[in-house]
């Protein structure tokens, strides 16, 4: 079954990431100087769309009837953006990006259902909040989440390789333009996995069955092709654009 309202708030975070990164685009490729002061919205617009972004898809999740094979398709797209990062930027490459990261969520989640179907929903959903804010800091080598707490320092060995890197500790000479490790970021999908079994539980999906803005819920439904396209389309308007004004 499909939620209108549920697709056009994962519309309305494409259309947000979208927005984003032209203003990325902006800065970094067409050479616009941004306002003095501008670093922490913009940081803060960046942490609104993936933490959306994320969520939504593990609240998501339990509407899937074929988690393997979702999973790999975006496993695979991610693999596809990796590597053409590789090819048409290899001075910033795109590793272990948002794709691949919800690649395989979906996967560890596919075969973990009959284990997580066990847990009881709110110490589920409770745990995943609780061990999110503990990993938050992980990259950065902080048990904790940073500026609102820190309780102390991950080992160094732990951060030793791409595998480490792909868990969460990245190596010391490490750099992704877009860098989503499975840890804290598994833990929020979960705690959205485990907020949609509490919202089933207690009736509220019956709000996101409501009417929503069509452009909206287009853009939700095909989410995937939408973040495959979007980005390669504005550079194209900037580069056509710049073309033009020559």
């Amino acid at each position: 079954m499909r939620y209108p309202l549920l697709d056009a708030l994962r519309g309305a975070s494409l259309l947000s990431m979208a927005g984003f990164h032209f203003t990325w685009d902006l800065i970094h490729l067409y050479g616009v100087t941004p306002p003095e002061g501008s670093d922490l919205p913009l940081y803060l617009w960046q942490q609104s769309i993936c933490w959306s972004f994320i969520f939504l898809s593990g609240f998501s999740f339990s509407l899937g009837r074929r988690p393997f094979r979702r999973g790999a398709e975006v496993l695979f797209c991610g693999a596809v953006i990796t590597a053409a990062s590789l090819i048409a930027m290899p001075e910033g490459p795109i590793l272990f990006g948002i794709l691949t990261f919800l690649g395989s969520a979906m996967l560890l989640f596919g075969a973990l259902r009959p284990l997580l179907s066990r847990v009881p929903t709110s110490a589920g959903l409770l745990g995943s909040a609780a061990l999110f804010a503990l990993f938050r800091g992980a990259a950065d080598g902080v048990l904790g989440f940073p500026p609102f707490f820190a309780l102390g320092a991950f080992p160094e060995s732990w951060y030793r390789d791409l595998f480490t890197t792909y868990i969460g500790f990245p190596h010391g000479t490490f750099f992704s333009l877009d860098y989503f490790p499975l840890l804290p970021w598994l833990f929020l999908y979960g705690a959205a996995y485990f907020f949609y079994r509490l919202a089933e539980r207690r009736g509220w999906l019956k709000v996101l069955a409501r009417p929503a803005p069509p452009l909206l819920a287009l853009c939700g439904r095909h989410s995937l092709l939408f973040y495959l396209l979007h980005q390669p389309l504005l550079v194209g308007a900037l580069l056509l654009h710049a073309l033009f004004l020559k």
